[in-house]
């Protein structure tokens, strides 16, 4: 038998004349590859060697409506610190609009970038007129910065509040983004007087959630409990409450009702400081009766805060029946208050009415 003789395709070099074979009777033609469709490897990733020294800074989404990039934003000055980051005043050159800029510390891994990324994504979407919007996220050698809304006014910490129909209208507000959160699924789970931001036309947002919660659990992966503890809820801190079930919405409205009441009193409602040890902010929340508004206060506002401050969090309204309570709607003027909540005594006769 003669060997089969086959002629190589194009690009394939002939064999050597003068190499052996063992079996010269035996020959298979080599099959014939169309170059036009080869698909070419994947290049290596570049070497830090390779790239530019000069700072580079990417959007994460590719659809900005603040900024392109950061070179775009001029920092002014800090505006507020915390455990997570920093938050600074910027302006958009282009536009000379004010933004706030979180800077939030560390190099993450990509799993921890990717799951801040969707977070931002989400908050990306929430538009409401009491909650803080979030414009943007940049990747800046690697250190995540989100652009904010800028609230001229800032936070309201250690705000005194004791006119109690200005106290309604800022209860209002904050009741409006948080139902609007919760609506979404959204759990703020850190509530508190430092995160509710103001502006001089004296709108009130709700600021700092989402990011923050992602933050603390993968910068410290034994503790899941995100928040102020001056602020949490007593089944939060400990879990032996409530068969160790959390509702977080339920949470939130203890938060909440905490915050009211010491925009009220002008001092943190319970025994201790808030800046107490841990031991003793956990005796005074979890072993005690919840804080209660003072008896001159108004009927309304004293079974508001009730209603936020059971112990038991079934027991505690939510966002959308607190925006229904007397005391809110006594604010805006709403119907039918008086047949909302039991009648007052009446006066005694050396007493004056109210005028």
């Amino acid at each position: 038998m003669r060997p089969i003789q086959s002629s190589p395709p194009p690009g394939v070099s002939s064999p050597v004349k003068n190499r052996l074979r063992k079996r010269p009777d035996l020959s298979l033609p080599l099959p014939h590859r169309d170059v036009a469709l080869a698909v070419p490897l994947p290049l290596p990733p570049p070497s830090s060697s390779s790239t530019s020294s000069a700072p580079s800074a990417t959007a994460i989404s590719t659809n900005i409506s603040a900024a392109k990039s950061l070179s775009e934003l001029e920092r002014v000055n800090r505006i507020g610190s915390g455990a997570g980051g920093t938050v600074y005043k910027v302006i958009h050159r282009p536009s000379s609009r004010p933004f706030a800029l979180k800077v939030i510390y560390g190099n993450h891994e990509d799993t921890v970038r990717r799951q801040i990324c969707r977070e931002i994504e989400i908050l990306r979407s929430v538009d409401h007129s009491n909650v803080v919007k979030c414009h943007d996220m940049f990747d800046h050698n690697g250190e995540i910065q989100v652009l904010l809304e800028f609230m001229d006014q800032g936070s309201l910490e250690g705000a005194h509040v004791w006119q109690e129909h200005e106290l309604a209208d800022l209860s209002r507000q904050i009741l409006s983004g948080l139902a609007y959160l919760h609506r979404r699924h959204i759990v703020h789970r850190d509530i508190k007087p430092s995160n509710l931001l103001i502006n001089s036309a004296k709108n009130v947002k709700i600021a700092d959630f989402g990011v923050s919660r992602i933050l603390a659990q993968t910068m410290d992966p034994c503790n899941s409990s995100v928040g102020t503890i001056a602020y949490m809820s007593p089944e939060r801190i400990n879990t032996d409450l409530n068969h160790g079930r959390y509702d977080g919405y339920a949470g939130d409205i203890w938060s909440l009702g905490v915050s009211i009441l010491e925009f009220y009193l002008g001092r943190f409602p319970f025994a201790v400081s808030r800046q107490g040890d841990w031991a003793s902010l956990m005796c005074a929340i979890c072993m005690s009766q919840p804080p209660e508004a003072p008896a001159t206060a108004s009927q309304e506002f004293r079974h508001f805060i009730s209603c936020c401050l059971q112990s038991d969090p079934p027991k505690r309204w939510s966002a959308q029946q607190l925006l229904q309570h007397p005391f809110i709607l006594k604010a805006t003027g709403g119907p039918n208050l008086r047949q909302m909540l039991p009648p007052p005594r009446p006066l005694s006769s050396s007493s004056s009415p109210a005028s």
